[in-house]
């Protein structure tokens, strides 16, 4: 029966990640939660790593011609020193802390979204400054707990992007980052044997999972996506402060 259970949530996992590398807001963010109903979530995200980094590869087709470069070259760049400082500092931070100062973030700028601005902004320039801080602030996040969306969408979200190469640079961002992530997982002794023969199975979902995603992201309204957008970072932050002060309590 356990095994039973484990499979099911990791099917459920599997599917979420790979609609999120089609495009689809946030939902990659509820995998590590499904799996942490059968394991431990630091187990989850070694298990989820190589699931999400295949997955990856197809999300890589499926917006190759839709993306930021701008933005790309300053949030790679930012994420990949936000992942060493959460390498260097993986025994000195408690992860319930960094989710919960996570879940303020998001839920505090998705609110603000909700209340004051249109959900949809007028396109502007992508500034270095807040790129990096953001940028690093969500590697560092992604690394700890693969919770790196709701500092990366403090800063996207207001470029104004167009729905496609919002969703292609999220995809390609997040690419890189979980490549980079393969690194300090290994040397952490997250990834195993074991670990990628589960992975390899959960890989197949994920992968047909990703052009799904892309459907859905395809047929969904403009205005409507960056709506679900937004309410899927408020919600997912709820979940990630009661997470967060849960575990500190």
């Amino acid at each position: 029966m356990d095994q039973v259970w484990f499979w099911a949530a990791a099917g459920v996992a599997a599917i979420l990640v790979g609609m999120a590398k089609g495009g689809v807001p946030v939902v990659g963010m509820l995998a590590v939660p499904v799996m942490a109903l059968v394991m431990s979530p630091v187990m989850a995200a070694g298990l989820l790593l190589p699931v999400y980094v295949v997955s990856d590869m197809f999300g890589l087709y499926a917006y190759r011609h839709a993306f930021d470069r701008r933005v790309l070259a300053i949030v790679i760049p930012g994420a990949t020193v936000g992942i060493g400082i959460g390498w260097a500092t993986a025994s000195l931070v408690p992860e319930a802390a960094v989710t919960l100062v996570v879940g303020v973030i998001g839920f505090v700028f998705a609110l603000n979204l909700i209340l004051r601005r249109p959900v949809v902004a007028e396109p502007k320039r992508a500034e270095v400054a807040p790129g990096l801080f953001w940028s690093a602030v969500a590697g560092f996040t992604s690394f700890v707990s693969h919770a790196g969306a709701p500092p990366y969408q403090v800063y996207t979200l207001p470029l104004g992007m167009t729905k496609a190469v919002f969703a292609g640079t999220t995809t390609i961002a997040f690419a890189a980052i979980n490549l980079v992530k393969l690194v300090p997982y290994y040397a952490l002794g997250q990834l195993n044997v074991g670990n990628l023969k589960v992975a390899a199975v959960l890989s197949v979902p994920a992968a047909l999972a990703v052009f799904v995603g892309l459907r859905v992201v395809m047929v969904l309204p403009e205005r409507l996506f960056f709506r679900l957008v937004t309410w899927a970072l408020l919600l997912i932050s709820i979940k990630l402060i009661w997470d967060g002060a849960r575990g500190l309590a």
